[in-house]
């Protein structure tokens, strides 16, 4: 994370999402999670990293973020039907998914 906030200027567009799995599916999620972040790093242009932290007082919720270079670079990792495909098997393992768009209101590094 040292490495996504050093890189952070204000305004920059986040994704995040708010994640509540399934008992007993939480291993699972974390896999296709990294599966959907890597494919998303090696063919999204504009992606510039992904963060997916575990809430220690409830092991099902995860919250994930994920740093961009433009709204544009969003819109089009959204467009295709990867994306779709990716995003719905980590939703088929949730109770509830909560997605946001954001942008960089303040930032402090090293």
């Amino acid at each position: 994370m040292k490495e996504m906030v050093a890189m952070t200027t204000i305004g920059q567009p986040f994704t995040s999402a708010n994640w509540q799995v399934k008992e007993g599916n939480e291993e699972e999620f974390i896999r296709r999670w990294t599966a959907f972040t890597q494919w998303a790093q090696r063919e999204a242009s504009g992606a510039q990293g992904f963060v997916l932290i575990r809430q220690a007082e409830d092991p099902r919720h995860f919250v994930s973020f994920g740093s961009w270079e433009s709204k544009e670079a969003v819109d089009r990792w959204r467009s295709t039907p990867e994306f779709m495909q990716h995003l719905g098997s980590c939703r088929e393992l949730c109770e509830d998914f909560r997605p946001a768009n954001s942008t960089v209101a303040a930032a402090v590094a090293p």
